[in-house]
């Protein structure tokens, strides 16, 4: 069976870094367009990066541009978010996703974080003093 799982979430101080993964399995990672969006119950999913099928440069909202940074491993098949710089509002629920056949187009910012074929079960990601 296909599928991702992140991990790394927790509870952190504002001004603190978290490390967030993702595992792929049952399918590789390579050529395929992979992201990153949140969730606050009650409000809508904020796609917050993307990189597309294609490759090339990192893609974020303007909420978390210059703070975080996502990657990928593809020897250990995993993806993963580095949120440095962390405030209140960041506090949600982290959703990976990947997909094929992707080209990140309306993918970030609110209301985004839609059309991936791959998505998590999401890690809870706190931040509070």
């Amino acid at each position: 069976q296909s599928q991702l799982q992140e991990s790394g979430g927790g509870l952190v101080q504002p001004g603190g870094s978290l490390r967030l993964s993702c595992a792929a399995s049952g399918f590789t990672l390579d050529h395929h367009a992979i992201g990153w969006f949140r969730q606050v119950p009650g409000q809508e999913r904020e796609g917050i990066s993307c990189i597309p099928t294609s490759g090339g440069a990192p893609e974020y909202s303007d909420s978390v541009k210059g703070r975080f940074t996502i990657s990928r491993d593809n020897a250990k098949n995993t993806i993963y978010l580095q949120m440095n710089s962390l405030k209140p509002d960041d506090t949600a629920t982290y959703y990976c996703a990947a997909d094929p056949d992707y080209y990140c187009t309306g993918y970030l910012g609110e209301f985004g974080g839609y059309g991936m074929h791959y998505m998590g079960r999401g890690t809870l990601v706190t931040v509070s003093s």
